[in-house]
C-alpha cells in the first residue's frame, strides 16, 4: 500500500465533500502502482474537473505513478491568470536564443 497526502482546491473541494472524500492534507492509502489518473477516477471526477495535478509541488501529467509519500494536489480550471503562470501551469516567455 501506498500513502499520499491529499488536497483539493476550490470547487472541487465542494464536490469531494459531498461523497464524504477527505480533501484537505488527508492521508490517503492506494494501492501500489497507482497513477493520478486512476486516482482522478477513484474519485470519480471527470477530465474537466481538474485543471493541473500536482505532485511534491510540480505540475504533473496524470499518467505519473504515485510512490509513498507524495504531495498530491489537485486544482480546478479557472484560476487566475497570475497565479497560473506562478504556480507553473502554464510557460512563461521563451527564450529567443
Amino acid at each position: 500500500m501506498t500513502t499520499i497526502l491529499f488536497n483539493a482546491f476550490s470547487f472541487l473541494q465542494k464536490k469531494l465533500k459531498a461523497r464524504e472524500l477527505p480533501c484537505i492534507n488527508a492521508p490517503l492509502d492506494v494501492a501500489e502502482g497507482t497513477t493520478v489518473e486512476d486516482l482522478l477516477a477513484q474519485m470519480d471526477l471527470l477530465p474537466g474537473d481538474v485543471e493541473a495535478v500536482f505532485v511534491n509541488g510540480l505540475v504533473r501529467p496524470v499518467d505519473t505513478v504515485l510512490t509513498d509519500g507524495d504531495r498530491v494536489a489537485l486544482v480546478p480550471p479557472g484560476s487566475p491568470g497570475p497565479y497560473r503562470l506562478l504556480l507553473g501551469m502554464v510557460g512563461g516567455k521563451k527564450n529567443k536564443n
